[in-house]
């Protein structure tokens, strides 16, 4: 990082602790400058650089102050989930009507699960899918189909270890988007009618997998920050035969919950004691707000019971559909499920995205595409503030682009997504989270989109009709 960077991560920890707190002045420029050792310059650029992430902004002749949106108005939600015994999952009908009533482009997308493309470099990766194509032999198309492209894999396994993750090339199994690989994994660790412990409220593809394998589906509640209530986990592995998790650890869709270090080794102990695989869905690990990057439960593995799934479709390019497994224990295993139902991913796509790892800029991509979701996030939340009703709760994560809404028990989500939907509006209600559709009164909404008038009038339109409950 450059040295205006840090320094503007610095003051950025302080708002995001609360040390700063909303409506606060910062150091002006002078005093920044003498105090910390650095140009007069340099700071400018720190808080130009926070005035993008929208945590600060200038008043003329007064100096730099933290943005109003940075304090917390609206209270965290609650981990209400009911307990429940291992339920069969029926919920793709459900799922089905509501991602049908989204594909309309002219609503405002609060329901939407991908970012902007917008905020993409599309016309960067297709100069890096021209270059690779011309550098791909025809040998390599048909060898690469098995093993995956050898480039993307290398930098793949260079970002583990940059990460601290030391990764052989070997364990890696590229696949069409991390949930090919998902599903793969869980068949390779389980048959049907045996129990999986997911989250609840939990991303509704996992449940939709469950439910296409006749898997049954053991909730573990979410807390809104803390992630994974451990205590249930524990519960539930010592007295019911679990046969796999399938858990996010970090930026958790739809809460956005992320795990602690303590807590990701806590819940490691757990699986290595009862011997029971893990699936890492991680494909927000690249959306932290903060230089900070977190470490999956994949870094405490020494026994190859994690599988890490991932992808670049959240954060690069999300029609490439290029994704990987790194296997742990189960990688061959996967390797060869792969290859008697899709074979390959597209090896053109793996080209490009090796070629735009590799002279891209993927980091400098990375750092603005963070600055932009941070900013869209501070513009939902005081638009949350303004317009919802005054016991509304609401999650803060700190990354990721989605926000996950607790209303008053009267509010039927259900009700206001169609309600919604008939004014312009989508939202994702809270039963498609849920094996046995629970969190009636709950909606994920996503800040995805660069923050427009519209998105500010869908947010007031949401407000009104919720007077109406």
């Amino acid at each position: 990082m450059k040295r205006y960077e840090q320094f503007a991560d610095e003051i950025a920890t302080l708002i995001r602790q609360g040390v700063l707190g909303p409506g606060e002045r910062i150091p002006s420029v002078r005093q920044a400058s003498r105090h910390h050792g650095i140009s007069p310059s340099t700071v400018f650029q720190a808080y130009y650089l926070l005035e993008n992430q929208g945590l600060i902004t200038a008043r003329a002749r007064s100096g730099y102050f933290v943005r109003e949106h940075a304090r917390r108005l609206l209270d965290e939600p609650r981990v209400t989930l009911q307990p429940t015994d291992p339920a069969e999952v029926e919920v793709s009908e459900l799922v089905f009507s509501v991602l049908g009533s989204l594909q309309d482009d002219r609503t405002v997308p609060f329901g939407s699960a991908f970012p902007s493309p917008e905020l993409f470099p599309l016309s960067r990766l297709a100069t890096s899918m021209t270059r690779g194509l011309r550098e791909l032999s025809p040998q390599q198309v048909v060898a690469d189909m098995t093993t995956g492209h050898t480039d993307l894999c290398r930098q793949i396994a260079l970002r583990y270890m940059l990460g601290g993750i030391q990764l052989p090339m070997e364990e890696l199994v590229i696949t069409n988007g991390a949930m090919e690989g998902l599903n793969l994994a869980l068949q390779c660790v389980t048959q049907p009618g045996d129990l999986v412990a997911i989250e609840s409220p939990a991303f509704y593809a996992s449940l939709q997998v469950l439910e296409r394998l006749k898997l049954r589906a053991v909730e573990i509640p979410v807390h809104p920050r803390e992630g994974i209530d451990l205590e249930v986990l524990a519960e539930r592995l010592e007295t019911l035969p679990i046969k796999a998790c399938w858990f996010m650890s970090h930026l958790q869709n739809p809460v956005g919950a992320s795990l602690s270090k303590a807590r990701k080794q806590a819940l490691y102990q757990l699986l290595k004691q009862h011997q029971v695989p893990m699936l890492e869905d991680d494909v927000y690990a690249e959306l932290y707000f903060g230089s900070t990057p977190p470490a999956p439960v994949k870094a405490f593995d020494d026994e190859g019971l994690v599988i890490h799934c991932s992808s670049f479709s959240k954060c690069l390019a999300p029609g490439y559909r290029v994704g990987w497994v790194a296997g742990g224990r189960y990688a061959q295993a996967i390797s060869r499920l792969k290859l008697m139902t899709t074979i390959s991913p597209s090896v053109p796509a793996q080209a490009a995205i090796a070629d735009y790892l590799q002279h891209g800029g993927y980091d400098r991509h990375l750092r603005k595409l963070r600055h932009a979701l941070e900013a869209q996030q501070g513009s939902m939340l005081a638009a949350a503030d303004r317009y919802f009703p005054a016991h509304t709760r609401i999650t803060r994560p700190a990354g990721g682009y989605f926000l996950w809404v607790e209303f008053p028990e009267q509010v039927d989500s259900l009700q206001l997504f169609n309600t919604a939907l008939d004014h312009g509006v989508s939202l994702a209600p809270g039963p498609i989270f849920s094996a046995t559709q629970q969190f009636r009164h709950c909606v994920r909404l996503s800040y995805g989109h660069p923050w427009t008038q519209r998105n500010e009038r869908g947010m007031e339109t949401l407000g009104r009709l919720l007077t109406l409950f």
